[in-house]
């Protein structure tokens, strides 16, 4: 049995007819870049995450940048963020000026470790990234604590984190902004690029309503130097239709993953994903952790089984950022993870006879692996 990672088609296919309409509709409308299909998008998604804003905007990482900007966030200035993430969350920082500060992660939720945020502060700091990685909210009322205490500001990376929840509140709302990415393969995936931010604080939507489209306050008058970081009407009609969807798909999601926890739960060379108890995960990735990693992977390829890794190298091991003067050893947690993490396929439309044969064939390749990393 042949068993893809991800498989849009079959996510797509019982949306075709709604998705072509809505398409069609912004064709007819001659709406392509911004305009009232992007409206009518971001009005859904505040409501739907409880924001009083949502800005759509190009992509993730532009949320991610647009966000910081919005804040004031310059050169000189330090964000502290884990290195347990996509390079988009670092780059942001330094594409706003400031320098990315890291502290490690939580062995369990693989998140910020919030005990750890204190001391990585400095005169500089201006803001805390935690990132909801995989699906899964960080802890948020300890981090939140920290920068009321400091003064600082605290954006969601939110990029994996679609409907996830943290104490019945929707990752994203719980800081001064939380940015999200619809990158085509995420829980809410558009047509092509695209990402948003939502936030409670009008002088922040204000601004990055002005960021996204070169600066503007109106047209042809341009209060800052921006950017061009409209969200195209295409992706704002599909991200509407496919929003109605969304909740359905995570539970999905969420039964599939506690299929797979039942079946691996026994499987002692394997460490499963832990859901915390002020969490609801939506499992973006399903990643467990594996001994020999790369060499399971080959292994279950082989099997037909497309399994992931995500992410393989810490974002301070980059050599984007060997400028940092970091090595090895510095956060010894993420560095654990990124040598151990196997992502399983997971999608809504994975059958649960296709997460079986992911187990059968995960306890077979382990079985015939050597032991040790």
């Amino acid at each position: 049995m042949q068993i893809p990672f991800l498989d849009l088609k079959a996510h797509h296919a019982p949306l075709r007819d709604e998705l072509n309409a809505a398409i069609q509709e912004v064709v007819d409308a001659n709406a392509f870049a911004g305009g009232p299909f992007v409206t009518r998008f971001e009005e859904s998604f505040a409501a739907y995450c409880g924001a009083r804003a949502c800005i759509g905007v190009g992509n993730g990482t532009d949320a991610l940048w647009m966000a910081l900007l919005g804040l004031g966030i310059g050169r000189g200035d330090e964000v502290i963020t884990v290195p347990s993430t996509f390079m988009a969350t670092a780059e942001a920082i330094t594409y706003s000026g400031a320098t990315p500060v890291f502290v490690d992660i939580d062995e369990r939720t693989y998140n910020m470790d919030p005990a750890l945020v204190e001391r990585a502060i400095t005169p500089r700091t201006k803001a805390i990234i935690p990132v909801h990685l995989f699906g899964q909210s960080a802890d948020m009322d300890p981090i939140l604590a920290i920068a009321k205490a400091h003064g600082l500001y605290v954006v969601e990376d939110a990029c994996q984190a679609h409907g996830a929840e943290y104490k019945g509140r929707k990752a994203g709302t719980l800081g001064d902004a939380g940015c999200f990415s619809f990158y085509p393969g995420k829980n809410l995936g558009a047509f092509g690029e695209a990402g948003a931010v939502v936030t409670n604080r009008d002088d922040l939507k204000e601004k990055i309503q002005m960021f996204r489209d070169h600066g503007q306050a109106k047209k042809y008058f341009h209060r800052y130097i921006g950017w061009n970081g409209r969200m195209d009407g295409i992706q704002g009609a599909v991200l509407k239709v496919k929003l109605k969807h969304l909740d359905r798909s995570n539970a999905a999601r969420r039964a599939l993953a506690q299929q797979y926890g039942r079946e691996l739960q026994a499987v002692k060379a394997v460490t499963l994903p832990v859901e915390a108890t002020y969490a609801k995960h939506v499992y973006h990735i399903y990643a467990v952790r594996v001994a020999n990693r790369d060499q399971v992977l080959a292994a279950m390829a082989a099997k037909g089984v497309s399994c992931g890794i995500h992410y393989p190298v810490p974002v301070h091991l980059q050599e984007a950022y060997s400028g940092l003067g970091l090595v090895r050893g510095a956060f010894p947690v993420a560095e654990a993870c990124a040598d151990t993490f196997l992502s399983l396929p997971m999608f809504p439309e994975l059958t649960p006879a296709q997460v079986s044969a992911v187990t059968q064939a995960l306890v077979e390749v382990l079985a015939a692996t050597p032991a040790g990393r």
